[in-house]
C-alpha cells in the first residue's frame, strides 16, 4: 500500500508542477465565456471537444489493422450503409441499356441501373474499341452540375463543353481513352433521380429532400452515393470483363465526395482519387456554405478526412486539390494529407499514398489521376 500511496503522490506532483509551470496538456472542460454570439467561435468549441474516438494513434501494422477492423463497420453505421445492407440483405442490382453510338475511339451506352428496387440509376457505360480482354474499370461519379453525363462527353450546350474542357471534367473520357472500361453513373439526387417538385422546377438538384429523407431513418445522401457505387461493381464484375484488381474510383467536388466514402467503405475499389475535395471537415464544409448532401451526422465523432483516407490504405490513394480552391483550401488539404500519410506509413505502404496540388482552383486535373496509376500499374490491363 506505501509503494502506491508513494506513487500517486508522485504522479499528483509532477502534474502540479507542470500546471504551475503552465506546461499542463489537459483540455479546458469548457471554452471562455463570449460577450456576444460568435457563430464562428462556437462551431470551433465543438469540433475541438469531437469526440474523434478513431483518430488514428497507431505505432504499428498490427495497430493499423486492428484500427481498421474497428473503424470502418462504424463508418458504414454512421453513413447508414449498415442499414441498407441488412434490409437488402441478399439484393442483386438489375441493368438495362437503353442506347449505344459509336464515337470513333470508343463505344457509348447510356443504361439504367436498379440499385434499390425503387431506385432506377441512370449511367453511362463506355467501352474501348478493338479486341476483348480484361480491363480496368473505372467509375467517375460527377459533382454538382445539372448535366449529369458531362463526364462521358455528353453536353447540353456550348456553355457545357467549354466547362468541361477548361476544367478537364471529362473524366470517363479520359479513362476510356487509358484503355479503362468507364462508367459515369447519375448521382443519386440529380438528374432523373430529383424529386417530382424539382423535375417540374427543373432544379439542379434534389440535396436537401434526399438528405431530409434519410436522416428520418438514419440514412445519409453519402451513404446512399456510396451504395450505388458498390452496386455498379456488383453488376460490373458479374457482366463485365473487369480485372478486380484495377478498379478504380475518381470523381470531382461532390464526386471527390463519393470517391473518398466508397473507396473508405468498400474495399474491392484498389484506387481511389478524389478531385477538389480532400480537406480537414472542420476547414472546408464547417466553415463555409455547402451543399446539405455533404453532411454527415457525428462524423467527428469518428474522426477527420485524414483518419478516413486511412481505411483506404494500403490500396491506392491520391488527393488532387487545386491550390486556389477557396471551398476546399489547399492549408487544409495539405494538413489531411498528412494524417493520411502517416497512416500509410504505419500501414507499411507510403509509396501508395500522394498528393497532387493543380495550379488553379475548383476543379479535375487529370495529370494527378492516370499518371499515379500508370506509375502503379503500367496501364488498364
Amino acid at each position: 500500500m506505501s509503494v502506491l500511496r508513494n506513487l500517486l503522490l508522485l504522479a499528483a506532483a509532477l502534474l502540479l508542477s507542470q500546471c504551475q509551470a503552465g506546461k499542463t496538456t489537459t483540455k479546458p472542460l469548457f471554452p471562455a465565456f463570449s460577450e456576444h454570439y460568435d457563430d464562428v467561435k462556437t462551431s470551433s468549441a465543438m469540433f475541438g471537444v469531437a469526440d474523434m474516438k478513431f483518430a488514428f494513434r497507431g505505432k504499428t501494422k498490427s495497430d493499423f489493422e486492428k484500427w481498421q477492423n474497428a473503424f470502418r463497420p462504424e463508418l458504414k453505421k454512421t453513413l447508414g450503409l449498415a442499414i441498407l445492407e441488412t434490409q437488402l440483405a441478399g439484393f442483386k442490382p438489375r441493368a438495362e441499356r437503353i442506347s449505344s453510338e459509336d464515337i470513333g475511339f470508343a463505344i457509348r451506352e447510356k443504361w439504367r441501373i436498379w440499385t434499390e428496387p425503387t431506385v432506377p440509376l441512370p449511367f453511362i457505360l463506355l467501352r474501348p474499341k478493338g479486341p476483348e480482354r480484361q480491363r480496368g474499370l473505372v467509375i467517375a461519379p460527377h459533382g454538382h452540375s445539372k448535366n449529369t453525363e458531362m463526364y462521358a462527353g455528353i453536353y447540353y450546350n456550348d456553355h457545357d463543353k467549354e466547362h468541361a474542357e477548361a476544367g478537364e471534367r471529362d473524366v470517363a473520357i479520359q479513362a476510356v481513352k487509358e484503355g479503362y472500361i468507364a462508367i459515369a453513373p447519375t448521382a443519386r439526387g440529380f438528374g432523373e433521380t430529383r424529386t417530382a417538385t424539382d423535375l417540374k422546377a427543373d432544379a439542379d438538384r434534389s440535396c436537401r429532400t434526399l438528405l431530409l429523407h434519410n436522416i428520418l431513418v438514419g440514412r445519409t445522401a453519402v451513404g446512399d452515393r456510396v451504395w450505388d457505387v458498390s452496386k455498379i461493381i456488383d453488376w460490373a464484375l458479374a457482366e463485365l470483363h473487369i480485372d478486380p484488381k484495377k478498379i478504380v474510383v475518381t470523381g470531382n467536388s461532390g464526386g471527390g465526395t463519393t470517391t473518398l466514402f466508397a473507396a473508405a467503405c468498400d474495399t474491392r475499389i484498389a484506387a481511389g482519387i478524389p478531385a477538389s475535395y480532400f480537406n480537414t471537415f472542420s476547414g472546408s464544409i464547417g466553415t463555409f456554405r455547402h451543399c446539405e448532401c455533404n453532411y454527415i451526422p457525428g462524423i467527428l465523432n469518428l474522426g477527420e478526412m485524414g483518419d478516413i483516407a486511412g481505411l483506404i490504405a494500403p490500396r491506392l490513394f491520391c488527393a488532387i486539390n487545386g491550390k486556389l480552391d477557396k471551398n476546399f483550401p489547399i492549408i487544409e488539404a495539405r494538413k489531411s494529407f498528412q494524417r493520411a500519410k502517416d497512416i500509410y506509413q504505419v500501414a507499411g505502404a507510403p509509396g501508395n499514398c500522394e498528393f497532387y496540388e493543380g495550379a488553379e482552383g475548383h476543379r479535375y486535373y487529370k495529370a494527378g489521376a492516370w499518371p499515379f496509376l500508370n506509375r502503379h500499374w503500367g496501364g488498364a490491363f
